[in-house]
């Protein structure tokens, strides 16, 4: 009670204490990094991430490119290749003019080593960079070689997608914040009692955003998916919290003598009951923190780190905002949209034995459905770009010219003797789907003396600790296919070689895959159980968490079966961020509902009329609360390029409306049938057996 009396007292002290956290927040915000790579989150100790350290630190090397000329002159593709060499940031250009010059008849060097960067009117160069794919140096390097390298001439490669996707995001982000904001005012203009709240709402809620993405200036930088989504999601989940704040504060006007005292009351009431609300919203969010692919910790921690910040400018800087606009506010009522919902749950409660044989249907199709989708996604970041893209553009020039998809790097040990060398070449050229496979023993081949190698060639592929191959892939990366030839490459080099590493963005990819798919069970696992810990301590009841679990499960499953059998393929992540924030953002509709039905059981009415009340009472804050995840993640949905953003809002739009409708039809079907149940297993129910 303290604590209320002295946020309303000292309003005015708290609002500009606010207002001037803003200026650090904005630049805190400004300043932190943007993470546009997604394999720099996997786990450091994987070989295929070791493997690109050991590249970097031995070779210099870090990120790599090809680059696409068609209808170029073998002189003017050289000159671009001195160009390209000079920009800062590249490390190296290799073309077949590396391991001789234009002087030497091209028909003395090795076949492979002239088809392996040529075809009939095309030509294709491999760029090292010195800097890793996402690094400053080296999209600014890509930037330059796209500039020098002309209109016919196609820039492929993890650093030319994460560049496009850098400067896409960043087109699109101020738009999903705006379309965000204004479907929030407009489905709470639509449900609520007041013409201006909306927009005091949206004050406070922006408030403890800007302090939220500010203090990621502390993680030293966040993931582009992190940027996209937490200032839309935080405004989406924190939003009842401020609706019910405003409740409150209408309710206590009603009997308190001032304003003052209704808001200090509606603060402390607010504050008990919102805290429990967010717990598990937050719950939700840790539980990704808990991947080993660290983008969930990235995600989770800022938006936990939202949710909790939004529980308290609901209780801070939202009252002061109140308070001090009491007079415009009380001048901007008008009746709410949903006045009754008493004749709905009325006909709810007579279908109940109806609703639950839909309930028991509906669960094996929905699983069937959950299953298959989470075999369905994909992993290759540029299917989630538009085909418009400069990137998408020069992967299917590479594909259409060179028949080209990924390109696997190997480093082997500088002391493997040279035989075994040779032997895992040619064993590596007669997998299934390899192009070619390039290391100084192909450069050398059969008719080109030692001597035509430069020694700053040689340099550039052998040191004292490696030797450094190329190989290129027909497969597109994450496909089926490629992930197989990585088990068949793999294979071959344990067989001949120590120690040697096989890395690349295939190979990376294929890690992704694997320890996604673990990630998924842990932290949907995780999640349960932290939410099925946090209900039970919340409402004292051993059978009442299966119960409100289930009905969101079946909601999440529900939501993920629709894609598949609509057969849309989603990107990887995105069941994961659903099944984790779909549950604790919407399982704080079924405790609404809950509390009150336990409250009225207690109070000693009867099963059915019981639950007949939580039902009607609840039926509004569903639908509003409900609404505020719909509107806020549709509009990103529908507008957004980027297929992964696209995607992740879709379902969290669909799971709200999901959420909302299982909640309304099915949860008082559950407390019918399993009344006596629960009044059983529930802290100081049992005397409501009576009843």
């Amino acid at each position: 009670m303290k604590a209320s009396k002295f946020v309303v007292k000292h309003r005015i002290a708290i609002l500009f204490a606010t207002i001037l956290l803003m200026i650090p927040a904005l630049f805190g915000m400004l300043n932190t990094r943007v993470n546009y790579d997604m394999l720099t989150y996997l786990p450091e100790s994987m070989d295929t991430m070791v493997g690109q350290e050991e590249l970097k630190k031995e070779f210099g090397k870090g990120a790599f490119s090809l680059i696409v000329y068609e209808n170029a002159p073998e002189n003017q593709v050289n000159d671009a290749k001195e160009k390209i060499e000079e920009v800062p940031g590249v490390d190296s250009v290799v073309w077949y003019t590396s391991a001789a010059n234009l002087s030497v008849p091209m028909e003395i060097l090795p076949t492979d080593l002239y088809n392996a960067f040529n075809t009939e009117n095309s030509t294709m160069l491999a760029v090292f960079f010195d800097g890793g794919t996402s690094e400053d140096q080296t999209l600014d390097a890509v930037i330059k070689i796209r500039d020098l390298a002309g209109e016919h001439a196609y820039v492929s490669g993890m650093t030319a997608l994460v560049l496009d996707l850098k400067q896409l995001c960043e087109s699109e982000e101020m738009i999903y914040v705006a379309i965000a904001v204004v479907l929030a005012i407009i489905a709470m203009l639509i449900f609520l009692d007041n013409w201006l709240t909306p927009f005091v709402f949206i004050v406070s809620i922006g408030m403890m955003i800007l302090l939220n993405l500010g203090t990621n200036i502390f993680l030293g930088e966040i993931s582009f998916i992190t940027k996209a989504l937490s200032a839309v999601l935080q405004l989406a989940v924190t939003m009842d919290y401020s609706i019910f704040l405003w409740h409150s504060y209408k309710e206590e006007q009603e009997h308190a003598k001032t304003n003052e005292e209704a808001m200090s009351h509606a603060i402390r009431k607010t504050f008990t009951s919102v805290v429990g609300s967010s717990i598990t919203t937050v719950a939700g969010f840790v539980a990704l923190c808990f991947m080993s692919f660290t983008m969930g910790r990235d995600l989770g921690i800022v938006m936990a780190k939202g949710v909790i910040l939004g529980v308290i400018g609901c209780v801070t800087v939202l009252p002061a905002l109140i308070l001090i606009l009491d007079k415009p506010l009380s001048k901007a009522s008008h009746k709410p949209l949903i006045r009754s919902t008493k004749g709905l749950s009325r006909t709810i409660l007579k279908l109940a034995p109806a609703l639950l044989a839909i309930f028991l249907v509906l669960i094996p199709p929905a699983y069937l459905g959950y299953k298959e989708t989470n075999n369905e996604v994909y992993y290759n970041l540029g299917e989630s770009m538009p085909d418009r893209m400069s990137y998408k553009i020069a992967s299917k020039k590479l594909d259409e010219n060179f028949h080209m998809g990924a390109t696997h790097m190997l480093l082997i040990k500088s002391d493997t003797p040279e035989d075994n060398v040779r032997e895992t070449i040619d064993e590596m050229e007669n997998v299934k789907g390899v192009k070619y496979v390039l290391g100084l023993e192909s450069l050398i081949g059969k008719r080109v003396p030692i001597e035509f190698l430069p020694k700053e060639l040689t340099s550039k592929l052998k040191n004292d600790k490696w030797e450094l191959i190329l190989i290129g892939s027909e497969y597109g990366t994450a496909s089926d296919e490629a992930n197989n030839q990585i088990d068949e490459l793999d294979k071959i080099v344990k067989k001949h070689t120590d120690g040697s590493l096989l890395i690349g963005e295939a190979p990376a990819m294929k890690d992704m895959i694997e320890t996604t798919d673990t990630d998924f069970k842990v932290v949907n696992a995780i999640s349960i159980i932290a939410i099925f810990i946090i209900i039970a301590l919340v409402e004292k009841s051993i059978s009442l968490p299966f119960i409100l679990i289930a009905v969101i499960e079946l909601a999440i499953f529900i939501n993920l079966a629709i894609a598949h059998f609509t057969g849309t393929r989603l990107p990887f992540i995105a069941p994961i961020c659903l099944s984790t924030i779909q549950l604790g953002a919407t399982v704080d509709y079924a405790i609404l509902m809950t509390t009150r039905y336990k409250t009225e059981r207690m109070g000693g009415k009867a099963k059915k009329e019981a639950i007949f009340i939580a039902l009607s009472t609840s039926i509004p804050s569903i639908i509003v609360s409900g609404a505020g995840l719909f509107v806020a993640t549709l509009g990103v949905a529908i507008y957004s390029d980027i297929d992964i953003i696209s995607s992740i809002c879709l379902l969290l739009s669909r799971g709200a409306v999901i959420s909302v409708i299982m909640v309304i039809l099915f949860l008082p079907t559950m407390f019918m049938v399993f009344d006596k149940l629960i009044c059983r297993t529930t802290k100081e129910m049992k005397k409501c057996l009576k009843n």
